[in-house]
């Protein structure tokens, strides 16, 4: 595994993220980032509940009834160990789960594809398969999971990188000219 960081405007982002191929592939993986087993889903800010709670009569339209009774019962967020988290149905799928046949979507995104609300889905979800640590500031890793492999494959056909195929993502966190940026450091 890979140790080695770049910094961006004091971003430090692991060289695995300029390195690895990586395009999802749903078809194959049936969206199993949003219902990893464990007993929260991903990380959310205080700024984004804040959000989702103005639009959540909307997200809710788009939600399996088990996922609205969840929600209206305990709330879609957790606070774990001061780590704000979604929160997870039967420990398997994030509150914010649709379907889409067998394949698991989020359905803030779903809302926000069909032009309902401006909220994308939380930025860790949008970023996925990056997460943000805190070390002094914000540093960038791939985070691996062995339900992505099907991404690994696509992304060695593809040869796109995780950079490139988090790109929307990270400009929504880090900003156009930031990306920019980095994608010239990398370049060279």
């Amino acid at each position: 595994m890979n140790s080695e960081f770049i910094e961006i405007e004091n971003v430090y982002i692991n060289t695995e993220i300029v390195d690895t191929n990586f395009t999802c592939d749903l078809a194959k993986c049936k969206g199993a980032c949003c219902t990893m087993e464990c007993d929260f889903g991903a990380p959310i800010s205080k700024n984004e509940i804040e959000e989702i709670n103005k639009i959540l009569p909307v997200i809710l339209e788009y939600l399996p009834k088990e996922h609205v009774e969840e929600i209206n019962k305990n709330g879609f967020w957790m606070n774990v160990n001061d780590e704000l988290m979604t929160r997870s149905l039967n420990k398997r799928a994030c509150v914010f789960v649709t379907w889409d046949g067998d394949i698991a979507k989020c359905g803030i995104e779903k809302a926000h594809n069909d032009g309902k609300i401006d909220f994308i889905k939380p930025v860790s979800c949008h970023l996925f398969p990056i997460r943000i640590s805190s070390f002094g500031g914000p540093v960038l890793r791939y985070e691996r999971y062995s339900e992505c492999g099907p991404a690994l494959e696509k992304g060695n056909i593809t040869q796109i990188k995780i950079l490139d195929f988090c790109r929307t993502a990270l400009e929504r966190e880090y900003g156009k000219e930031w990306f920019e940026e980095t994608k010239k450091a990398v370049d060279n």
